[in-house]
């Protein structure tokens, strides 16, 4: 994190009573890397700093917000089960800080991948895609990231949530790619009509959890992340369904697919490419192994 020019404006804590209060805290419950991410990203103390408060307790550091605010932000989370993420506004993902908020998915890290996926297709193909679109673009993290690793290029980014496109428009707005990405309300492939062979690459994480396994989820997650962007019929494919169903229409001739799925999905989707008349359908893992992804492609119309 950079150094903030106001720090000397910010109010000073005695690293000794900091981590004092920090023990406090979890006493009440939580992960210490919970907290942490509390203190960086709405007080503005970096884990390294935290760290060297360790070594040198006597000396006093900058803060945001006084510990009295972050305390409350900490209870909320503990006590109403509320996502950290919406309770600052804030979700770091790869180089962004990106605002989010109730109504909106909140970005996870394995999310990442497909920015790279995407990437490595570009290079191998030898060229940058002209026209992509992002499907069901929640917080705009895809289509953030894909506008920026390919600046002229043209995006469109689609998704069913009014809050969700209020949301990605603030976070392109905040990077200055609002005008290098458009925003269409719709399900799925229906707002891409008038594109519809001439998508060269499209990448979408749809929600895809089965219905049984959303009730089990962490209240963090079942009781304030949108249903909508999560859980999706009794086997978790229904969105899939659509989209793989509409691909082999809406790609341009040799255009890609990347998706995300569920990590026990993989054959399934990978199948439902197949029946809809993709090729080259490959898995790619995840941070921790799992068969995550899916890439295919429309056949060439020669």
């Amino acid at each position: 994190m950079a150094a903030d020019p106001t720090a000397d404006n910010r109010p000073q804590v005695c690293g000794r009573e900091l981590l004092q209060w920090r023990r406090e805290q979890l006493k009440a419950g939580g992960t210490p890397a919970e907290l942490n991410w509390l203190l960086e990203f709405q007080g503005g103390l970096p884990w390294r700093e935290l760290q060297a408060l360790h070594l040198q307790p006597e000396r006093s550091v900058p803060l945001r917000v006084p510990l009295e605010e972050m305390a409350a932000l900490w209870q909320r989370h503990r006590r109403q089960q509320e996502p950290l993420q919406y309770l600052v506004g804030c979700c770091p993902w790869r180089d962004l800080e990106l605002q989010v908020a109730p109504g909106v998915l909140i970005p996870r890290q394995e999310t990442e991948l497909l920015v790279d996926l995407a990437e490595e297709i570009a290079r191998a193909q030898g060229r940058t895609p002209q026209l992509w679109a992002d499907l069901g673009t929640g917080s705009g993290c895809l289509a953030l990231a894909l506008a920026q690793a390919w600046p002229a290029s043209r995006g469109i980014a689609v998704d069913l949530s009014p809050e969700a496109l209020s949301q990605a428009q603030a976070n392109l707005r905040s990077q200055g790619r609002l005008p290098q990405v458009e925003l269409r309300q719709g399900d799925w492939w229906t707002p891409l009509r008038q594109q519809w062979g001439s998508l060269e690459l499209v990448v979408a994480n749809p929600p895809y959890i089965p219905d049984p396994i959303w009730q089990e989820l962490d209240p963090v997650v079942r009781d304030h992340e949108p249903r909508l962007a999560l859980s999706s019929g009794s086997d978790g494919l229904n969105a899939i369904r659509v989209i793989a169903a509409g691909a082999a229409e809406a790609l341009a001739a040799e255009g890609w697919l990347l998706l995300e799925h569920h990590h026990d999905q993989s054959a399934a989707v990978q199948q439902l490419l197949l029946t809809a008349g993709l090729v080259e359908v490959e898995a790619y893992s995840d941070l921790e192994g799992h068969a995550r992804f899916a890439v295919a492609r429309r056949r060439s119309d020669r």
